[in-house]
């Protein structure tokens, strides 16, 4: 028996194919070589054309069968992860209206604070657990405010997953903490955030079908099977965002559990079973995947935007496309922690949540033409990334989450020793690293809600740790030294934004 998970990112969508009785990755693709183009036709804007996911699912898929490993009638269940707090509007037709907004879109930041004012603060933060801010929900009070005309025609939205799942099934669901996401769960009511719907202008009737996580949501249609070249009939039976699945990837389901990630993004993602809130909404709580009113699970997210586009801009402007990343991960070892003084604030794709949605842009500070060279500023890139996670750490600490250690997927940017040992020593925490990716663990969930696994430990035997870090009492001095001093960057800069 083989389980079928996608990944749906901004990047490429990426699919697996797990055998369920060992728990491994038996086969992998993705689509396209070169990284999804993200359009922003306007300063602030981030939009892809969901059609161009779909195009590129079936070719991740033609990839995939095209492995001796895999027998697609063996398949028994898919499973999906995507990219988070997108917005994806269709018509009665189910065809797409206009490009999706997607997670680092900051368009609808005005739109957000106008919900909160209405709902109030206090209102939002005990029964949303977070802030409108520049999620969903806001995404679609902007529509509705600047294209009324295309408003009018929408029949539902959905999020990115549910998106790829309509294709797939013909039906329109979403699941809770899809809802949570697009910050339209109430977490006191255990439903549907109505008074946000309100407040927005939005009418109840455009909310898909609700599902949980984990379950029967619809079956491959004829139509799909045949674009995909799969049989028909197979049980899509899990769904989450991207951060969400990163978690249930490395086996983190319950409190005290940490999953980070460092692509496109760079996630602390920690799971808690209360519902947890910071007051300025600089860190944000959704349901876990596992969350039911019986056995409460809530996952408090720290993201930093400007990560995988960082290290990206890195690789093309200062390096010109001549140097791979793992020959910057070289080039930056090469150089003392602290990068000589040189640092960078990496917050270059947009606005950033732990800044309360403030766009300060990146920064390269304390350049010295006399010290510093290209490796120079590949360390400080690394450290800044790995700083902005610690300073929001420090957020979730104040919450109340326990940080005993981290795992995190061998890939990205865990793959440089400078950023691991780097967030390890800021953090003052181990760092276990795994083999796992996120449709992998899109694959697991499957297994887990077609009821093929008859436990945990079951589902997870395959899951296997690569290595660890830990703390480096000779060297964590310098690193809080770094830390410390980079931290007070970010606090002048800020400063000249108020």
């Amino acid at each position: 028996m083989q389980l079928l998970g996608y990944d749906i990112g901004s990047s490429s969508i990426k699919a697996s194919i797990v055998d369920a009785e060992s728990g491994l990755q038996i086969a992998f693709a993705q689509s396209p070589e070169k990284e999804l183009t993200i359009q922003s036709p306007r300063k602030g804007w981030a939009e892809q054309d969901p059609n161009v996911w779909w195009k590129h699912v079936k070719a991740t898929t033609a990839r995939l069968l095209d492995s001796d490993n895999v027998q697609k009638e063996a398949i028994a269940a898919i499973g999906i992860s995507y990219q988070m707090h997108g917005l994806v509007i269709v018509d009665e037709n189910k065809e797409v209206l206009r490009p999706s907004i997607i997670w680092c879109d900051g368009r609808a930041v005005d739109s957000g604070s106008e919900i909160t004012e209405e709902l109030g603060e206090a209102y939002s933060l005990s029964h949303l657990l977070n802030k409108p801010g520049n999620f969903t929900a806001s995404k679609l009070k902007w529509v509705k405010e600047h294209e009324p005309d295309l408003f009018q025609k929408i029949f539902k939205f959905m999020l990115p997953g549910d998106f790829i799942a309509m294709k797939m099934t013909g039906q329109i669901n979403t699941s809770v903490s899809g809802l949570s996401e697009a910050i339209l769960w109430d977490y006191k009511k255990h439903g549907l955030a109505t008074e946000v719907m309100h407040a927005a202008g939005i009418p109840e009737n455009v909310v898909p079908e609700i599902f949980t996580n984990f379950g029967q949501h619809g079956k491959l249609s004829e139509r799909a099977a045949d674009e995909l070249g799969l049989p028909s009939g197979i049980l899509l039976s899990y769904r989450a965002g991207d951060q969400p699945n990163n978690a249930l990837s490395l086996n983190a389901m319950d409190p005290g559990e940490i999953a980070s990630t460092a692509g496109t993004s760079g996630v602390i993602y920690g799971v808690t079973d209360k519902p947890l809130y910071d007051k300025q909404s600089r860190v944000n709580t959704f349901v876990h995947v596992n969350h039911n009113e019986d056995l409460q699970r809530y996952g408090v997210l720290l993201c930093i935007n400007g990560t995988g586009i960082q290290n990206s801009w890195l690789k093309n402007e200062v390096f010109n496309s001549e140097l791979d990343y793992r020959a910057m991960n070289e080039r930056a070892e090469s150089v003392a922690v602290g990068s000589d003084g040189l640092s960078i604030i990496p917050f270059g794709n947009g606005p950033e949540r732990i800044l309360q949605d403030t766009d300060t842009g990146a920064y390269i500070g304390k350049i010295n033409f006399n010290r510093h060279r290209r490796a120079h500023i590949t360390r400080a890139a690394h450290e800044g990334i790995a700083f902005s996670l610690c300073h929001g750490l420090d957020i979730m600490q104040e919450m109340g989450i326990s940080i005993e250690s981290i795992r995190a997927a061998s890939s990205n940017m865990f793959q440089s020793r400078v950023f691991r040992e780097t967030l390890c020593n800021c953090a003052n925490v181990p760092l276990d690293l795994y083999e796992t990716n996120g449709a992998l663990g899109a694959a697991i969930g499957a297994g887990i809600g077609a009821g093929i696994f008859s436990d945990r430990e079951e589902a997870f035997k395959g899951l296997q740790k690569k290595g660890s870090v830990d703390p480096d009492p000779k060297q964590r001095d310098e690193y809080l030294r770094a830390f410390d001093e980079w931290q007070l960057t970010l606090k002048k800069i800020l400063e000249t934004e108020a």
